[in-house]
């Protein structure tokens, strides 16, 4: 563990980042395994705070920057991944049916609007979710322990 503290952030980040991509590759696109990721990076960052000071003021600060970057990453990813779809959209000959998303809304076009909406904005905003419910969930929990010992 103490050389994961004295690794250098850049680092770790570009490890997550190689995660990350595995995690979209393997829902094929759709971001659900890197929400997934969120509960466990949240709890690393949070440990890796909380080894290397004791200012709470600071571990938080710090954990949620690291949170915003790891949302970030995948916010890139998500973008790189479905900003292609973006150009059809503004296409006025294009199917909307043929592209293969779900009808989530009535209309082709609106469906897939929301579906680009959905993958691009929502999914990294609820990765951001899941990392800070695990990163307070991970100090409550070592607060606790730590009273008690």
């Amino acid at each position: 563990m103490k050389k994961l503290i004295s690794t250098k952030p850049a680092w770790l980040f570009l490890v997550y980042g190689i995660i990350d991509v595995l995690c979209t590759g393997a829902g094929m696109g759709v971001p659900v395994f890197c929400i997934l990721l969120g509960f466990f990076s949240g709890w690393f960052i949070m440990n890796i705070m909380m080894l290397r000071t004791n200012d709470l003021n600071e571990i938080l600060t710090m954990s949620f920057k690291y949170a915003s970057a790891t949302t970030f990453i995948t916010f890139l990813l998500m973008l790189i991944t479905w900003g292609g779809a973006i150009m059809v959209f503004f296409s006025h000959s294009y199917h909307y049916e043929n592209f293969g998303h779900p009808f989530i809304l009535y209309d082709p076009k609106l469906s897939f609007f929301g579906w680009l909406v959905l993958m691009i904005v929502v999914s990294p905003l609820l990765q951001l979710l899941t990392t800070v419910f695990s990163l307070y969930l991970t100090l409550m929990i070592n607060n606790r322990t730590s009273r008690t010992s």
